[in-house]
C-alpha cells in the first residue's frame, strides 16, 4: 500500500501543542480529537478498515483499495468442508463509524461433479460478517481514544 504523508502525525503534533499550553480543551476533548483526525487519513474510515482486514485476515486477499475502501478476498475452502468455499467483497461507504458504512458481499461455490457451481449463501452470512467488522473497529476506536 502506498502511504501518503501521515495526516494523524501532524494532527497528533498539533493536538500535543494545544495540551502542551493549555489550549483550553480537555483530556476527553483532545482524545476525541485524536481519534476523529485517524478517521479521516485513508479517505474512509480507518477503523472500519483495519477490522476488516481483521476479520478477513484468514483469508487470501485478491484486492485492498483504501482509497476506494474496497476490500476483495480469493476463493477460501475451510478444511472442515472441502466441497465448498467462499469468497468476500467488504465496501467501506463512509468516513463515519457508523452501521450503514460497510457492506459485506459474500459469495458461495460448491463442489458438483468436479465443478465449482455457484450457490446461494444466507442472508444471515453478511450480517454476522458485518456485526464482526463493527464491533473490532468500535473496540479500534475504543482503544485509541482510552490510549
Amino acid at each position: 500500500m502506498i502511504r501518503r504523508p501521515c495526516r494523524t502525525a501532524i494532527a497528533l503534533a498539533l493536538v500535543a501543542s494545544l495540551a502542551a499550553c493549555g489550549g483550553g480543551r480537555n483530556k476527553a476533548q483532545l482524545a476525541s480529537d485524536v481519534a476523529a483526525a485517524k478517521t479521516t487519513t485513508i479517505g474512509i474510515n480507518t477503523y472500519l478498515w483495519k477490522a476488516s482486514l481483521e476479520a478477513l485476515s484468514f483469508m487470501p486477499l485478491l484486492q485492498a483499495d483504501s482509497n476506494g475502501g474496497v476490500i476483495v478476498t480469493d476463493w477460501y475452502v475451510n478444511p472442515n468442508q472441502p466441497a465448498e468455499r467462499m469468497k468476500v467483497t467488504v465496501t467501506i461507504l463512509d468516513a463515519d463509524l457508523r452501521a450503514d458504512a460497510v457492506r459485506v458481499a459474500p459469495q458461495r461455490q460448491v463442489l458438483s461433479n468436479g465443478n465449482w457451481v455457484d450457490t446461494s449463501v444466507q442472508a444471515a452470512t453478511a450480517q454476522k460478517l458485518e456485526d464482526i467488522i463493527l464491533t473490532k473497529a468500535r473496540d479500534l476506536r475504543r482503544a485509541t481514544v482510552a490510549g
